[in-house]
């Protein structure tokens, strides 16, 4: 049947990593109203405990899209699938801020490699013009994960108590491993269900390179981690702190915020999809990845910007709710382009480039919890936050344009082009 096709196994196998991985890193955000309590936390304490997991996650961004290169995409995730399992099984069982902290530390050491090794995944089993459309319907599921972290977590804690929402999310993880063992295979022609018809519209598969030309692959990069980075900023602040902002600066209760946060936050799955088929769409009727990529970034930022501006002059529930969710909207729309970046511009080593780009996200993911919380400490102004992100946001508008996803990655040419920058003219 066409629809347990091996590609789409595949495809749909990430979704639920991608949706799981999230579920067991925001969780933490509505858990914090039952742990923030019980050990006495500000809210800078919580910012931290908020942004440990980002301290791992952001070294092992590029060393775990390194090894997903060298070693193969299944390895990489049975490992790290197994880690963030356990340490998500840790969380439940922490008895204060410093084993709180060490086990977001861990579950940061696991899901460090997911992203870059999915991609690496997804540059041989997904179809070249289809790359937009798989990252955004990955990072979709993600963003449901989101969605559904607050319901799920309040749910758990109004009949059980917030360690246990831990430990079930745990649980799941664990399954997803067991699975991934069993429906992936490195190559495509190697799975036992792959057929002539589905390997003909794979990319060529190429001998693995000996070295990562990790200068000239960095220089190439780092405009679109500058990017991501901006991005990044947004996605952390509202992963951390919707559910804590719809609950104080509204006085609502855990139910009503949890609503208002999943709301927001499912914004972000019509974001993530329609990105990814509007990326696709604007590549195949122009041909042109500079606008499919670059140009479609630059607008949905300015729009994610417009957006939020509305929440500066007016102090009302449903405004901050749609500003909110329309901002998160076009944010999520740079998503399916930015990560099909790294696969157009050096499939070769597209774990390694994907996991250069997401260093961007994963530093923002260290900074901006902790500073937001500590603005709302210092200010109790829980909207002041959200300046930061409009001014990252216009950074990242003008910058997009410097991304060239037209331009395919090589060593010699890209070193040539470093050396003549460098001459004087």
């Amino acid at each position: 049947m066409k629809l347990f096709r091996a590609t789409r196994v595949v495809l749909v196998m990430l979704c639920v990593m991608y949706f799981i991985t999230y579920l067991d890193r925001v969780n933490v955000s509505t858990a914090a109203a039952g742990f923030g309590k019980e050990f006495n936390l500000s809210k800078t304490e919580i910012g931290l405990v908020f942004s440990a997991f980002a301290y791992p996650y952001l070294v092992f961004q590029i060393i775990g899209g390194w090894v997903s290169d060298r070693f193969g995409a299944k390895r990489t995730l049975l490992v790290c699938g197994a880690l963030w399992a356990v340490a998500t099984i840790l969380t439940g069982m922490a008895g204060g801020l410093v084993t709180l902290l060490l086990a977001r530390l861990m579950l940061g050491l696991g899901e460090g490699a997911t992203f870059p090794a999915a991609t690496s995944a997804m540059s041989r089993w997904i179809p070249k013009e289809k790359r937009g459309f798989a990252q955004g319907i990955t990072h979709a599921a993600s963003r449901i994960g989101n969605a559904v972290a607050p319901a799920v977590v309040v749910f758990i804690m109004a009949t059980h108590g917030w360690r246990e929402s831990f430990y079930l999310c745990g649980i799941v993880s664990l399954i997803w491993v067991g699975l991934w063992a069993l429906t992936f295979t490195e190559r495509p022609q190697d799975h036992p269900r792959i057929t002539t018809e589905e390997l003909a519209v794979l990319p060529a598969l190429k001998a693995k390179s000996a070295s990562v030309p990790w200068g000239p692959l960095f220089r190439r990069m780092m405009p679109v981690t500058i990017v991501y980075f901006c991005y990044g900023w947004t996605l952390w602040l509202f992963l951390s702190w919707i559910p804590q902002y719809f609950l104080h600066s509204y006085d609502l209760d855990l139910k009503k915020s949890a609503l208002f946060a999943s709301s927001v936050f499912f914004a972000g799955v019509v974001g993530d999809t329609l990105g990814g088929i509007v990326t696709d769409k604007l590549y195949e009727r122009t041909g042109n990845l500079k606008r499919a990529r670059s140009w479609m970034v630059s607008v949905c930022m300015l729009l994610t910007l417009i957006s939020l501006v509305p929440m500066m002059f007016m102090h009302h529930l449903y405004v901050s709710m749609a500003c909110l969710a329309f901002g998160f909207f076009f944010a999520e729309m740079t998503i399916g382009p930015m990560w099909a970046i790294p696969m157009d511009v050096a499939p070769e080593y597209s774990g390694t480039a994907s996991g250069m780009m997401n260093t961007g996200s994963a530093l923002a993911a260290i900074i901006s919890p902790v500073l937001s919380g500590y603005l709302i400490d210092r200010t109790g102004n829980w909207e002041l936050p959200f300046v930061g992100s409009m001014i990252l946001m216009a950074v990242g508008v003008v910058l997009a344009f410097r991304m060239q996803p037209e331009s395919k990655f090589s060593v010699a040419g890209d070193a040539a082009k470093a050396s003549n920058a460098r001459q004087p003219a």
